[in-house]
């Protein structure tokens, strides 16, 4: 029988190797993070989907009557664009408390108003009622909405991250990522629903409130869900070796909110460009794609609303497998294929859409949304393990929210301008789909890999 010495060993790439867990780690309570963190993702992610779906349908008509068809469509994406803004804003505000009194209490703040502002948006008067109190009144709500899920998104990434063990912090990640196409896939299928079973007058009168309203029994359940979480490891080890410190005269820097601005610059920009294309061809796919479909290709809003569930079911499987390979494979490699994909969606969706061919726009659809999946499963490791504990949350939230804020927000209300000022919109807004694709490619490509160190070994 031979032996093989170490001199004799294949030159094969090395597995991860992971030293032991960080001091408090707890098997129920990392499981116990992202359940309960996919969930309260899903509850929100689900009140966002619902509005960015109906702002390209029906809330021009119910809260812009004043205004010609194509102005109402601009006025109505200009609300839903609020959000997009209020979210850094919400990043920097929470990040900045999530890092401070721990990441547990600020989920719970998140959530409660997130739950409320959806409600009362189910509640709201239209124009017909109060005049032009109510897009004003929407304009603040929606507002609201932005601002909690910006301490949201990000916030419940890092408290699954830290919580996770050190070798399925890319799976953990990619199950958290799937409560935004489960929500997505949850609001298509309720506004699906309603839009079948309800005449059109029906629809606009009141029927188009009862998803915001349920949101109240989704609240109800996710803060009892949430009350169960523990604060992370990473948290507490930080908190004691800063009060270790302070016991011993020394001097604690505190390196909060936009401390992470002036010290870590280039990962705040890298970060935020690495997300530029997903940010942007996601609200291509479900806002202004589902206003190209109804308004411009004639489809009815109950066929649109269906493409969109069929993608989203499809699609949900992307993240945890992303997450999963990007434990194998590195946060980056698993990274890029998802831009790729998303590239050739992008180079393709108009093309395809206008075939009127409902299969082939269902399945492109699918490509996109494929593509923003396997990226979004790596991004809450990606992004955590990039920064230390004590700017983790305030930096992921800046890199995330000003991406949407910078190459979100604005893609609705650019493509309808677009395509109501130019002889050939699908072809510009294919450029500047590609066009992001390429900035993040090169920003992916630019940012450290630490998939095999532990979140303390990396700074």
């Amino acid at each position: 029988m031979s032996v093989t010495t170490e001199s004799e060993t294949p030159n094969v790439p090395p597995t991860p190797v992971f030293t032991e867990e960080a001091p408090g780690f707890d098997k129920k309570h990392s499981r116990r993070a992202v359940a309960g963190g996919t969930f309260g993702t899903a509850l929100e992610w689900f009140d966002f989907a619902v509005y960015g779906t109906l702002s390209a349908t029906l809330f021009p008509t119910l809260f812009f009557p004043a205004y010609d068809t194509n102005t109402a469509v601009l006025a109505s994406f200009a609300t839903f664009g609020a959000g997009m803004v209020a979210r850094p804003l919400g990043g920097v505000v929470f990040g900045a408390l999530g890092d401070r009194i721990g990441r547990r209490n600020v989920l719970m703040f998140t959530l409660v108003l997130m739950g409320l502002a959806s409600v009362a948006i189910g509640l709201l008067p239209t124009y017909a009622m109060i005049g032009v109190v109510a897009p004003t009144l929407l304009v603040i709500l929606r507002f609201l909405q932005g601002f909690a899920l910006g301490g949201e998104a990000t916030g419940v990434q890092v408290l699954v991250v830290e919580h996770a063990p050190r070798d399925h912090r890319g799976l953990y990640g990619g199950i958290l990522a799937t409560g935004s196409p489960l929500a997505q896939t949850f609001a298509s299928l309720t506004l699906t629903g309603l839009a079948m079973f309800l005449s059109e007058d029906a629809f606009a009168s009141w029927g188009w409130r009862i998803p915001f309203i349920m949101g109240v029994l989704l609240l109800v359940v996710g803060v009892i869900i949430r009350t169960k979480l523990e604060e992370t490891p990473a948290f507490r080890e930080s908190q004691k070796q800063a009060a270790e410190a302070a016991a011993k005269g020394e001097t604690v820097q505190q390196e909060r909110a936009l401390m992470v601005i002036m010290k870590k610059p280039g990962t705040v920009i890298k970060l935020v460009l690495s997300w530029a294309a997903s940010a942007g061809l996601f609200w291509i796919c479900v806002t202004y794609a589902v206003n190209y479909l109804t308004s411009v290709l004639g489809y009815e809003n109950d066929i649109t609303f269906g493409l969109l569930l069929i993608a989203n079911l499809i699609s949900i499987p992307a993240a945890i497998i992303g997450g999963r390979l990007s434990d194998r494979l590195g946060r980056k490699n698993v990274f890029l294929i998802g831009l790729t994909l998303q590239g050739i969606a992008a180079a393709s969706m108009f093309p395809i859409m206008n075939t009127m061919n409902y299969p082939a726009s269902v399945a492109i659809i699918t490509v996109a949304l494929c593509g923003i999946q396997i990226t979004a499963g790596v991004q809450a490791a990606f992004f955590s393990e990039a920064l230390p504990t004590a700017m983790r949350y305030t930096g992921s939230a800046l890199g995330m929210t000003m991406a949407g804020l910078l190459f979100g927000a604005p893609i609705p209300f650019v493509a309808a301008w677009i395509f109501q000022n130019t002889s050939n919109g699908t072809l510009a807004l294919t450029a500047i789909a590609l066009g992001l694709v390429i900035i993040s490619f090169l920003a992916v490509l630019s940012l450290p890999e630490r998939y095999k160190q532990s979140l303390e070994e990396a700074h």
